[in-house]
């Protein structure tokens, strides 16, 4: 180590690999190295996740599917990422953005330079962390020695969703309390994929609590790898059913693509369960927050991806309409006849819960929230707040935490 120039080999991974590089020493930042000019480093906004990471070798994935790959020697911890196998929506970007304070004048720049990082598979991640170690700790590791780490997906669920889970989606034992015929699963299928066209989470919630063991078809001599299969056909067959339900097509892929990687490299069945409630869960609940009604129109479900596409800016309607090919007037009228609701009215509505969602589940104060949602002031970000909760931003977050 003595002899080993680190900032050298960072600097040719970094090249070589397109992705972000740092280096730590005692916990303090001693080098960065980065092929793509970034305003703020986004690894900022996770830090104390993966600060908290002390074997050799692992990584660490945010909520988006973003993942950092993490080496540790001693006093020296090398951080690679971050990167993600397919483009997600910008505005994922803009919410890293924010976690990672990058100052509103800056945010596009950022959003940029974000998306010019090389994209890069988990695994060839994990390669390159391999020989990484190797040369730092003199270990020849796989792929199968590294830590799992999902704080922050953990943290997205309350307690009891997390007891839920464990039982959730269960494969029955060899003598299961409900036999059926091998393939007979047609009907919960549908049930299931019904549930998240719908965008329908209560229901979901609902029948996992109680629902049945199924005996699936055998797709590996392997129980781990029978799940992890069943896994991806479930996740494929879901994805689907939510682009049905009118979720966006780019965002419900990668949502996927996240997901099928983070199985992959489970080594626990009671992994893979837990896993695959979040997955179920949080496509039904994304599809919710697109529907409007029980059946909603082309032009509803355009707006409401719209507008997720853009909570982190003023939306403005002639904009919307514009990016929809319809007049103004016309997007307004044909909209409240729709749904019931102001195009202001489900925007702001739309901007509040993702403000109870960054309250609860980040320390950004109301001000920087409110900013960042697109509000002009404080005082107005406040004002609606309380209009649409019924408490002021504080209040409410006193009230979830306490």
């Amino acid at each position: 180590m003595e002899n080993l120039d680190l900032p050298y080999l960072c600097t040719v991974i970094g090249n070589l690999s397109g992705v972000p590089i740092r280096l730590f020493r005692g916990g303090e930042p001693v080098f960065y190295h980065s092929v793509v000019k970034l305003p703020r480093d986004p690894m900022l906004a996770y830090w104390e996740d993966i600060r908290r990471i002390k074997e050799h070798m692992s990584y660490f994935t945010t909520r988006h599917f973003h993942y950092y790959g993490v080496v540790n020697s001693g006093e020296w911890k090398v951080v690679l990422g971050p990167t993600r196998q397919v483009s997600g929506p910008d505005q994922e970007l803009r919410e890293l953005a924010f976690r990672a304070d990058v100052p509103p004048e800056e945010v596009e720049d950022f959003v940029r330079g974000m998306k010019s990082i090389v994209r890069l598979p988990l695994d060839s991640v994990m390669q390159i962390l391999c020989t990484i170690n190797h040369v730092l700790n003199g270990e020849k590791l796989g792929l199968d020695d590294i830590a799992i780490y999902e704080a922050e997906q953990e943290g997205l669920k309350d307690a009891l969703e997390r007891q839920r889970a464990d039982r959730a989606l269960e494969y029955p034992a060899p003598n299961p309390p409900v036999q059926q015929n091998a393939y007979g699963t047609l009907s919960l299928e549908q049930m299931l994929t019904g549930m998240v066209r719908r965008g329908d989470s209560e229901a979901l919630k609902k029948w996992i609590a109680a629902a049945p063991a199924v005996r699936g078809g055998v797709l590996a001599e392997d129980q781990l790898r029978q799940m992890k299969n069943t896994f991806i056909v479930t996740v494929t067959l879901i994805t689907r059913a939510a682009i049905q339900g009118g979720l966006d097509a780019e965002e419900a892929f990668a949502l996927s693509d996240g997901f099928i990687q983070k199985c992959e490299l489970l080594t626990a069945m009671d992994q893979i369960t837990n896993l695959q409630y979040r997955m179920v869960l949080e496509f039904t609940e994304r599809v919710e927050q697109v529907r409007l009604g029980g059946q909603p129109s082309r032009l509803a479900r355009q707006v409401a991806n719209y507008v997720r596409q853009h909570l982190s800016e003023p939306i403005s309607v002639e904009d919307m309409a514009k990016e929809l090919y319809v007049s103004r007037p016309h997007l307004s009228a044909k909209f409240r006849q729709e749904t019931g609701e102001t195009l202001t009215d489900f925007i702001l509505k739309e901007k509040t819960e993702e403000a109870k969602r960054l309250l609860r589940y980040t320390d950004k104060t109301s001000a920087a929230i409110g900013a960042y949602l697109g509000f002009s002031s404080q005082s107005y970000f406040s004002r609606v707040f309380k209009k649409y909760v019924g408490y002021t931003p504080g209040e409410w977050r006193e009230l979830r935490d306490g």
